[in-house]
């Protein structure tokens, strides 16, 4: 675990359809807080250690299934986003262009996918309850009430066409909360936005224990979400907490 400043000097503006960008630096008091690590020393994509045990989300979510969902499902996609830039490098050094299409999608998907995963370990560390503070502000102002905020969300999340996730972000420019549907881990996204909330319905993070039950997961996971880090997210995101 890393303390509230550490969160946010160090994790990256997640923006520009959920690319990665470089990390900002902001006022912040000490808190704790789960700070994201995308890359190694090398510079090469890795996972991160898991902020909780496998069973630590149990009942709502069982140990195997983050067990899988960890190892099986973020780990590869690691793998494959480093394979993606080494095909694109290796592409720029012969000046041979033909796979650039495959390649370059490839990064999208896979490295959204590390990005995507990251921040959702961190959304379902928590113990549920309400959103306070500035974010609860924050979704008073945007969408009326939590209740209403919340009802968009789940709504929203639960009809993902296929595989995808619900996501909350916020966008910079605008000064506001969105709620978005992300299809895969690419599609659907508006630029700029930065993820502070992710809700993954891709049948790997639920169907062990629900099926297709997809409905029942979504409304288990609120008894999971870490508000704080929502909120820590935003403000680190926010322009007018960064130092010139």
């Amino acid at each position: 675990m890393a303390t509230r400043r550490t969160f946010l000097q160090d994790t990256a503006a997640l923006g520009a359809g959920i690319m990665l960008t470089q990390a900002q630096t902001v006022r912040a008091a000490e808190e704790p807080a789960y700070t994201d690590k995308l890359t190694d020393a090398d510079g090469k994509y890795a996972a991160g250690p898991l902020p909780f045990a496998y069973d630590a989300l149990e009942p709502v979510i069982d140990a195997r299934t983050v067990e899988l969902h960890y190892n099986f499902h973020h780990k590869p996609a690691v793998v494959a986003a480093n394979k993606a830039e080494g095909g694109l490098a290796k592409a720029r050094d012969s000046n041979d262009f033909a796979l650039v299409k495959f390649y370059e999608k490839e990064l999208a998907f896979q490295l959204s996918s590390h990005i995507l995963h990251t921040v959702y370990w961190t959304s379902v560390s928590g113990k549920g309850g309400q959103p306070t503070g500035e974010l609860a502000k924050a979704i008073d102002r945007n969408f009326g009430s939590y209740a209403k905020f919340k009802a968009q969300l789940v709504a929203a999340t639960i009809a993902v066409e296929a595989s995808g996730w619900g996501v909350v972000g916020y966008h910079p420019a605008a000064g506001k909360l969105m709620i978005l549907q992300c299809e895969n881990h690419q599609k659907l996204t508006a630029w700029g936005i930065q993820p502070i909330l992710v809700l993954d319905v891709f049948e790997h993070a639920y169907y062990l224990k629900y099926q297709n039950r997809r409905n029942d997961y979504v409304n288990q996971l609120f008894s999971l979400i870490n508000w704080d880090n929502a909120t820590l997210r935003m403000q680190a995101a926010s322009p007018a907490r960064r130092l010139s």
